[in-house]
C-alpha cells in the first residue's frame, strides 16, 4: 500500500493549539467499525459505552521536560530535545540545525552545566553533559516538548495539561494523548462498570513522525521501550479467557499490548518494540480502541486504519472535518467499537 492512500484534507483552523478550557470536555466520535456508522457525543458519556466487566488499559508514562536550550561559545542559541540517556550524562538528542553543529562543539546551559557534541549518528546527536543531568535539573530548566503542529511555545499550563492525570513513569518525549481526555471523575465512573489496568510505553519521537517512504512496506518504526507488570498481564489474560472485551486507550497502549502478545496471551516484563501495525495485521489482544484524530500519512493513522478499515476511518475523518472536530494532541477523541 502507498503512504498517500492515508491522507485527508484538514483545514488548519481545526488543529487544536490549546487544550479545552477544562479537562474532560472534549467531543467524542463513536465509530462502529463493522457498519462504518458514527455518532456524536461528549467525553463524559464514554463510560456508558463500555460493556459491563470489560477491561480498560491505559499507558501511564509521563512526559519529561526534555526540551532545553544551550549556548555556543559564540553566543548562539541551540535547541535540544533529549530522547534517551545511554549512561549517566550521555544523551541521544534531536539537535536544532544539526548539520551546522560540529562534533566537539561545546555548549553552556543554565546553572553552570556544559555539554559537548560527541557524535552525530543518523539523524540524531549524542551529547555528554558535565555534570550529568537529573530529573530536578530538567524540572527547573527544561520545557515540555509540544509537537510541531502546535505553533506556540509551551507555557506553564502545558506542564499539567500535556500529562495524563494517571501519569507515573517518566520517560516520554510526547504524551500518550488519548489519555489527556480522562479526569479522576471519569476514571471513577469507568471503575464502576469495568476493570482498569496500566502498561508503560515511553513515547519516542518516531511515534508521531510522518511516514517518509512511498510504500508502507518500506517504513521502519523507531524503537520504544515498554514494561508490563505481572498484574496487568494477568488481568488481560483473564479477560481474554473470560471473553471480556479489552479496550486500549491510545495507540501507544495498542502497540504495547500487541507487541507483548503471543498466540493471544500477554507476557509480563520489560522489552522494546519497533512494531508497525498496518492494514493486514491481525490484532491479538485489543477489541476496542479509544484514540485521538491523527495526522495525515502517519503511522498512527495507518494503525487505526488497520483496526477499523481504511475507508471506514477516512470516511469518519471526513465527517469529523465537516462537523469541525478538533484534531491532534489537544483535539477531540474517537472511540472505535
Amino acid at each position: 500500500m502507498l503512504t498517500r492512500d492515508f491522507s485527508f484534507d484538514l483545514p488548519e483552523h481545526l488543529i487544536a493549539q490549546f487544550p479545552p478550557e477544562h479537562r474532560g470536555e472534549s467531543r467524542l466520535l463513536l465509530l462502529d467499525r463493522k457498519t462504518g456508522t458514527s455518532s456524536d457525543h461528549v467525553m463524559a458519556e464514554f463510560p456508558e459505552f463500555l460493556q459491563e466487566n470489560s477491561l480498560v488499559v491505559f499507558n501511564n508514562t509521563r512526559v519529561r521536560k526534555s526540551r532545553i536550550f544551550g549556548r555556543t561559545e559564540n553566543g548562539g542559541s541551540v535547541e535540544f530535545l533529549l530522547l534517551k540517556e545511554r549512561e549517566p550524562g550521555l544523551w541521544d538528542a534531536v539537535v536544532q540545525r544539526r548539520k551546522r553543529q560540529k562534533i566537539g562543539r561545546r555548549y553552556s546551559f543554565p546553572e553552570g552545566v556544559e555539554a559537548v557534541l560527541v557524535d552525530k549518528p543518523g539523524d540524531r546527536g549524542i551529547l555528554r553533559f558535565e555534570p550529568p543531568l537529573d530529573k530536578a535539573y530538567l524540572e527547573r530548566n527544561g520545557a515540555i516538548p509540544l509537537p510541531p503542529y502546535i505553533r506556540r511555545s509551551a507555557d506553564e499550563s502545558d506542564s499539567e495539561r500535556y500529562q495524563t492525570v494517571y501519569s507515573r513513569e517518566e520517560g516520554s518525549v510526547a504524551a500518550p494523548t488519548a489519555g489527556l481526555h480522562f479526569t479522576p471523575a471519569i476514571l471513577h465512573r469507568i471503575r464502576e462498570r469495568a476493570e482498569i489496568c496500566y502498561v508503560t510505553l515511553h513515547v519516542g519521537i518516531g511515534t508521531f513522525a510522518p511516514i517518509r517512504t512511498e510504500h508502507l512496506s518500506d517504513h521502519r518504526m523507531h524503537t520504544e521501550e515498554y514494561e508490563i507488570s505481572v498484574e496487568t498481564a494477568d488481568a488481560v489474560n483473564r479477560a481474554r479467557r473470560e471473553k471480556r472485551p479489552v479496550i486500549a486507550v491510545g495507540t501507544t497502549t495498542v502497540r504495547t499490548l500487541e507487541s507483548a502478545s503471543s498466540e493471544g496471551k500477554l507476557a509480563a516484563g520489560r522489552n522494546s518494540t519497533d512494531l508497525f501495525i498496518s492494514p493486514g495485521y491481525r490484532f491479538k489482544i485489543v477489541d476496542h480502541m479509544f484514540t485521538n484524530f491523527h495526522t495525515p500519512g502517519s503511522s498512527l493513522l495507518v494503525m487505526v486504519s488497520a483496526f477499523a478499515g481504511r475507508d471506514v476511518i477516512l470516511d469518519a475523518y471526513r465527517e469529523a472535518v465537516r462537523k469541525e472536530y478538533r484534531f491532534f494532541s489537544y483535539g477531540d477523541a474517537m472511540f472505535i467499537q
